[in-house]
């Protein structure tokens, strides 16, 4: 018995922990190498053209090595804004998977955390906290706001799933639709309306304390005579480590655990897992919480990257994330993984070279264009997403 139940044991690890662990690695690892490659090849290309002396003329070296100088420190910031993007799909790929409809008001639940989030590190710093905070402090009170941020967000998520998703279950799939739309606008306006009788403001920016803008050294190599010294910064360690800690556990929630099972059999059949004795409506409110407390957790960590929030800021990064889950295949939570990661490293290169490569003419503000043109040529090519499946139609 004993060995059984360790070789059990060891089953869920490896299906829980491991090999999610092992997805991660192998996506980052072959979107850094293709899209390096990429790059390499076309500056290769451009050497000797217009384009080149232009680099030279701006950066006083060539399209090459400017490049291959940038490419380190363009890795890990793709890397980083793909776990966010990753974070936000996850909810909106975990819904669909199990009623089969997106719901556009998860962009305002990943607003709503970040506010929470912010707003308490606010406070705090008003009362002086965080000014007198040891580094560990620090991040415990960072760990305070976000978990703080899932919790608001989660429940969020329940009560709009009550409200407005479970009373149009058995209606037009266009009607929850609709309704999705309306409670995204609905809960827009009620943050700023919040943020108005509360504050007065409604741009908030994320206070500065702890040792989260030190930058942490990685490696230092040598290009011909320049020497690349390649850092990270402590708030994007944050931003990949929480992301991969909150990955794994939801892998393992839903591979491993009982309620994950649940939630797979009420995903792949209402009515059968009812007649299992699964209680649907606590296993798709559930649903909702976790969707609900990752965009939260994601919202605090965005404003952690990024310093500055808004009541509209989930539009672009909810999009993206939409476009990810899409990308990856919706309903398939590797392939929210997977689009985050792509989406993340190609509008980062998009960003850090667009600009070079056209002379100037397209800046890296078009970066934004790439989440819908990707959207677009998905949905023509591949309408089920990379790692997404054909499935017939239910009647």
């Amino acid at each position: 018995m004993q060995r059984k139940n360790n070789s059990l044991f060891i089953k869920d690890i490896s299906q829980g922990v491991l090999k999610p662990l092992g997805q991660i690695i192998l996506f980052i690892l072959g979107t850094s190498l293709v899209l390096s490659a990429l790059m390499l090849l076309l500056a290769l290309v451009l050497s000797g053209t217009a384009i080149d002396q232009k680099a030279f003329s701006d950066n006083g070296v060539s399209l090459m090595r400017f490049t291959l100088e940038n490419l380190p420190q363009v890795l890990i910031d793709g890397i980083t804004l793909g776990f966010v993007y990753a974070m936000i799909a996850l909810g909106y790929t975990m819904v669909y998977g199990v009623l089969e409809f997106i719901n556009f008001a998860h962009s305002e639940i990943f607003a709503i955390g970040a506010f929470v989030g912010v707003e308490i590190l606010i406070a705090l710093n008003g009362s002086g906290v965080l000014a007198n905070a040891t580094v560990l402090e620090s991040y415990g009170w960072l760990v305070l706001a976000i978990l703080a941020g899932m919790a608001a967000s989660g429940i969020m998520a329940m009560i709009v799933e009550r409200i407005a998703y479970r009373p149009l279950r058995n209606a037009p799939r266009l009607v929850p639709l609709i309704s999705a739309v309306g409670v995204s606008f609905f809960l827009q306006d009620a943050i700023r309306l919040t943020e108005s009788l509360t504050t007065g403001q409604f741009y908030r920016v994320f206070p500065s304390f702890g040792n989260f803008d030190s930058l942490v050294p990685l490696y230092n190599f040598a290009i011909g005579a320049s020497n690349i010294k390649l850092s990270i910064s402590v708030k994007s360690i944050w931003v990949i480590v929480a992301a991969l800690v909150m990955l794994v556990g939801l892998n393992y929630l839903v591979n491993v655990t009982k309620v994950g099972k649940a939630i797979r059999a009420v995903a792949q059949s209402q009515s059968s897992a009812s007649l299992m004795g699964i209680n649907v409506n606590r296993i798709i409110s559930l649903t909702f919480l976790v969707g609900g407390a990752f965009g939260g957790a994601a919202g605090v960590l965005y404003a952690l990257k990024f310093t500055q929030i808004n009541p509209y800021m989930g539009f672009f990064p909810g999009i993206k994330a939409f476009t990810a889950a899409v990308m990856g295949g919706i309903g398939n939570l590797t392939g929210a993984l997977l689009g985050g990661m792509i989406l993340g490293m190609l509008e980062t290169f998009v960003g850090a070279y667009l600009s070079t490569f056209t002379m100037g003419a397209a800046g890296s503000e078009y970066k934004d264009i790439l989440a819908f043109a990707i959207l677009i040529l998905v949905l023509i090519f591949r309408p089920s997403g990379l790692l997404g499946e054909q499935v017939a139609q239910k009647a």
